[in-house]
């Protein structure tokens, strides 16, 4: 049996917390909590970016959807008077409909820019950087100029491509004016100011396959185009998914081409092909700053939110069934 004397005592009193637990327990949890202190400090300031730019905006759209304005100024609160007045709106369900073709067109962009990203990634090709470069390009031009140059191309009168089809004896419509040309002639713009950039993301996720998949491919006695959809498309699949995320999430915010092309106000209307061309985003700006309307153009916002919202989640949850990983 062993004696505890009093100064024994005294020092395991004095090495415990008054919880029981020991010194170094106790210092443990500091430690923890200043790491953790210190890790909050470092992502603060994303932390309130984030906060501040972006939901804040979004609540404060959220609210304002629900309030009328005043021309100058001044708002009053209305309730969903805005989304019922939305839900009976033919002009958002041309809109609406208008984007989603245009997003539906601007999805083939995808397999063109396998197909040239595959062509590209063969071996001993020479002057790839030169091609990349000329691929990149309308992805760097301002879409403004992308628009004013596509102009000139679909002018029915003395557009480019009416005159090349007229040395073949084929009369071309007015491309933009055609209300049966004119989501189409949108659309070819957009997957070719696109095409760069889906590109690059592609032939990086190529170059990331590993070799020696394709070398037990040719042991096997397959061939390159043999490879090409049972090695290379397979392996694609995760870069392929996020550039369809991205892809769709930035045709359904279509605005820049729409207004450049088209005009907004008195001077877009004029243009008998207009309600093929309006967006969703584009009848949001002109309800805002157009004729004023905030409260109504809020609710388009929040009404494009929720589809942006719900087109995602839908890609995600059936991406388990044609996305595999490595």
């Amino acid at each position: 049996m062993t004696l505890t004397t009093g100064s024994d005592a005294a020092r395991a009193r004095r090495d415990a917390t008054p919880q029981g637990e020991p010194r170094h327990a106790c210092g443990r949890g500091r430690g923890r909590a200043i790491e953790a202190l210190w890790g909050y400090a470092f992502i603060a300031p994303t932390g309130i970016g984030l906060a501040v730019f972006y939901l804040w905006p979004i609540l404060q759209t959220a609210y304002f959807s629900m309030t009328e304005w005043g021309f100058f100024g001044g708002h009053t609160w209305t309730g969903f008077d805005n989304y019922t007045r939305l839900l009976q709106d033919p002009e958002v369900g041309q809109a609406l409909v208008n984007t989603l073709g245009y997003t539906a067109l601007g999805l083939l962009a995808i397999p063109l820019a396998v197909v040239f990203a595959a062509l590209l990634n063969q071996e001993g090709l020479r002057g790839v950087g030169v091609y990349r470069t000329l691929f990149f390009l309308p992805v760097v031009t301002m879409p403004v100029a992308v628009a004013m140059v596509w102009r000139w191309l679909y002018n029915g009168d003395y557009g480019l491509i009416n005159h090349v089809l007229s040395l073949a004896g084929v009369d071309g419509p007015s491309w933009i004016a055609d209300p049966a040309t004119a989501l189409y002639a949108l659309a070819v713009v957009g997957i070719w100011s696109g095409l760069g950039y889906n590109l690059i993301i592609f032939l990086a996720g190529m170059q990331a396959i590993p070799r020696e998949y394709y070398e037990a491919a040719q042991i096997d006695g397959a061939g390159r185009i043999t490879q090409f959809f049972r090695v290379t498309l397979p392996l694609l699949s995760p870069t392929a998914f996020f550039v369809s995320v991205v892809s769709v999430i930035g045709s359904l915010q279509l605005f820049d081409l729409v207004y450049a092309m088209a005009g907004s106000g008195l001077t877009a209307r004029a243009n008998p092909a207009f309600p093929r061309l309006q967006t969703v985003v584009h009848l949001f700006y002109d309800r805002a700053f157009v004729t004023n309307d905030r409260g109504y153009a809020a609710a388009i916002v929040v009404m494009l939110f929720l589809l942006i919202l719900a087109m995602t989640a839908v890609q995600f949850r059936l991406q388990r069934r044609w996305v595999h990983h490595a």
